[in-house]
C-alpha cells in the first residue's frame, strides 16, 4: 500500500475518532444544557428562579396546588403540608413540604420539579426552595421544607394564559448517589425556622 493510501486511512481514522469523542462529550453536556434551556424559557413546565419578589401585585388570583411523589429507591415519606393556596398575581407566598426518613440509615434526596399546565412554567417564579440543594435526613428524621414563590403578573398580559386559574407545583424526590456528599443540607434544614418549630 502506498504512503498516500496509508495517510488517507489515518486521516479518516482520526476524523472518525474525533466524531466519537465529540458525540460522547455532547451526550454528557446535553442534560445540563437542556436544564438551563428549560430554566430560562420555562419549557416543559420548568419554573423560573429569581432573586426577589415582584414589585407589582394584581387583583387577578390563581390557585396553586401542591403535589409530592417519591421514587421507590428513596425510603422517605414526602408530602405537601398544605393542599393549595390562593394568591394574587405577583403576591409572594410561602409553602411547606414535609419529608421523613423511614429508613434506618441516613439518606440524601434530590428533587426534580415542574408546574402544570406546562405553559405556566415561564410565569412561576421561585425565590427560595429546598429543591435548590440535595437534602440529607438522618434515620427517622422529619423536616418541613419551605418554598417561597410568586406567579408573575405578566401572566395577565398573555392571551394564551386567559384560561389558567389553577397551577400545580409538583416535586419528585430521588435518592442522591452519595449520602455523605451533602452534610450541609442537614444543617440547613435543622437550623430552618420550620424545623425549629417542630421540635
Amino acid at each position: 500500500m502506498s504512503n498516500s493510501g496509508s495517510n488517507k486511512n489515518a486521516r479518516v481514522g482520526l476524523v472518525l475518532s474525533g466524531l466519537v469523542v465529540g458525540m460522547i462529550a455532547l451526550s454528557f453536556a446535553a442534560v445540563p444544557l437542556y436544564r438551563i434551556f428549560c430554566q430560562v424559557t420555562g419549557f416543559g413546565g420548568t419554573p423560573q428562579v429569581v432573586a426577589a419578589g415582584s414589585v407589582d401585585v394584581l387583583e387577578r388570583q390563581v390557585t396553586v396546588r401542591f403535589n409530592a411523589d417519591t421514587d421507590r429507591s428513596l425510603g422517605w415519606d414526602f408530602q405537601p403540608v398544605q393542599k393549595s393556596v390562593r394568591l394574587k398575581l405577583g403576591e409572594q407566598a410561602l409553602a411547606f413540604y414535609q419529608a421523613r426518613n423511614l429508613d434506618d440509615k441516613p439518606l440524601v434526596g434530590t428533587a426534580v420539579f415542574n408546574v402544570t399546565p406546562l405553559k405556566a412554567g415561564q410565569y412561576f417564579n421561585k425565590i427560595e426552595c429546598f429543591c435548590f440543594t440535595e437534602q440529607r435526613l438522618e434515620p427517622g428524621q422529619s423536616v418541613d421544607m419551605p418554598v417561597s414563590f410568586y406567579v408573575d403578573p405578566r401572566l395577565n398580559d398573555d392571551p394564551s394564559m386567559s384560561d389558567v386559574t389553577t397551577i400545580t407545583l409538583s416535586y419528585t424526590f430521588y435518592e442522591a448517589i452519595d449520602p455523605k456528599s451533602t452534610p450541609q443540607a442537614t444543617a440547613q434544614l435543622t437550623n430552618s425556622p420550620a424545623s425549629a418549630s417542630r421540635n
